[in-house]
């Protein structure tokens, strides 16, 4: 499995997690909101999670471009790469 595989894989089973939803629902298409029906505050929630399971640091300057469950995810491999 490829590093982006896995980290795909994270997090669509972090949002599945917190969502309470089997991991296969959860497509790296899905909006947070439209899609997956979060809110500004279950968003902002959710974010601290994948802070914590990722172990890096979300500026709210950044939550604007985070969309999509693949822009999360991309996101995240930019911001590991940069580690």
């Amino acid at each position: 499995m490829t590093i982006g595989t896995d980290l795909t894989l994270r997090v669509r089973s972090t949002l599945a997690e917190y969502l309470k939803r089997d991991v296969q629902t959860i497509r790296p298409g899905d909006a947070l909101r439209d899609d997956l029906g979060l809110d500004s505050l279950t968003t902002i929630e959710l974010l601290y999670q994948i802070e914590e399971e990722f172990d890096v640091e979300v500026p709210d300057t950044d939550l604007p471009g985070l969309v999509t469950v693949a822009d999360v995810t991309a996101y995240l491999q930019r911001r590991v790469a940069q580690a």
